[in-house]
């Protein structure tokens, strides 16, 4: 009997580029130490652009991996937490009415819940506020049971593509304010965005941030340092 299991994810971007990074870092998660080289893909679908913007389709890829047994999370059967947390995804996506499924894994500061399905964009939602509320929702179920564990909620590997994303934004928005030495103004975000971009400049010796507004219009400002106070 080999002592090897396959491990597969989907994930989606907007380039075929971004759907295969996205599913590596998944991975990643899953196998500790993967070797990206032994990763093999499979191309679903190239994704459409659409005409001006309109009918945009994501590409879409599945990779896979073999990773050892005795390493492989999945294998293991779901502990309390794991299956507290999945449930209580599942149960919110039932009142959505989206047709996705949830599997979970368990990790040092809690627990990860990944859904997948052909409803996994109405889930991700608009700049991922459904998949964010679904977040939010989950952790307070959570602590009013009184759990202690953190429930994210990943779906197409969107958390780590939008972390990215916005620890790029963040990065080039503190070169402006430098360059400036004026305050920048980001678009609204919920409280899981604003923290990413707080956490990915809170070394920057150049600039300080600060979250303004009311929400859900709460909105981060990046700042030179020589303005603060």
């Amino acid at each position: 009997m080999s002592d090897q299991a396959l491990v597969t994810v989907e994930a989606t971007g907007e380039t075929v580029g971004e759907a295969k990074w996205a599913a590596l870092r998944e991975l990643e998660q899953l196998v500790p130490g993967l070797d990206r080289e032994s990763v093999s893909f499979q191309v679903v679908s190239e994704g459409e652009r659409g005409l001006l913007g309109v009918g945009f389709t994501p590409a879409h890829v599945i990779a896979s991996t073999e990773s050892a047994r005795g390493r492989e999370p999945e294998s293991a059967d779901e502990g309390d937490d794991m299956a507290q947390a999945r449930e209580i995804v599942e149960r919110i996506v039932s009142g959505i009415g989206a047709d996705v499924a949830a599997s979970a894994r368990e990790h040092e500061s809690g627990v990860t819940v990944i859904c997948s399905g052909p409803d996994v964009a109405l889930f991700i939602g608009k700049h991922g506020q459904t998949i964010d509320a679904i977040q939010y929702l989950a952790n307070a179920i959570t602590r009013a049971g009184g759990g202690q564990h953190e429930v994210v909620v990943d779906a197409a590997g969107y958390r780590a593509r939008r972390t990215a994303t916005l620890e790029t934004l963040a990065k080039r928005t503190a070169q402006r304010a430098s360059a400036t030495g004026r305050r920048v103004e980001l678009e609204p975000m919920t409280p899981v965005e604003r923290k990413i971009v707080h956490e990915a400049l809170k070394e920057d010796p150049e600039v300080e941030t600060a979250s303004e507004g009311s929400e859900p219009n709460r909105f981060v400002v990046v700042f030179p340092r020589a303005l603060a106070g």
